[in-house]
């Protein structure tokens, strides 16, 4: 929530948050999530 203190939050605790973030699909990315389009951008990179 807004009002968390982060003083109060560890560190696995905000990772946590982060990995179930990058994980959700989203609709201004065509239904894909965060990692699966940077993992596409990587492979297309490397390519």
């Amino acid at each position: 929530p807004k009002s968390t203190d982060f003083k109060k939050v560890s560190a696995k605790d905000v990772s946590a948050v982060i990995i179930e973030l990058n994980d959700r699909p989203r609709k201004k990315l065509v239904y894909k999530t965060p990692a699966k389009l940077v993992a596409e951008h990587m492979t297309a990179i490397a390519a």
